[in-house]
């Protein structure tokens, strides 16, 4: 959650700036945006009604297709040995 916290945070930093300047944003507009979320949305209605089709929890689609697909996978932030992150020692900075 921190990673789109902060997307968001430089998102609306460099709009400022834009603003400031008074330069157009080369972003879509907010209907593009929304558009799209609703692409999103929809993509989910066909494994959410076939999940209730054959009687299984909703909850299982949500975990099983829905969360991973809307969301992504999150960075869980865990270290491994040597006090480097996961991601760090996987990308292949630090030291090594």
């Amino acid at each position: 959650m921190k990673v789109y916290l902060l997307s968001l945070g430089a998102g609306v930093l460099v709009g400022a700036i834009y603003g400031l300047i008074n330069v157009r944003s080369p972003a879509p507009p907010v209907v593009a945006l929304v558009g799209l979320l609703g692409m999103l949305l929809g993509e989910q209605i066909p494994p959410l009604v076939k999940s209730l089709w054959l009687k299984e929890p909703a909850i299982r689609c949500w975990f099983g297709q829905i969360k991973p697909h809307m969301f992504g996978h999150l960075p869980k932030g865990e270290t491994m040995s040597g006090g480097l992150s996961a991601r760090s020692a996987d990308d292949g900075e630090g030291a090594g």
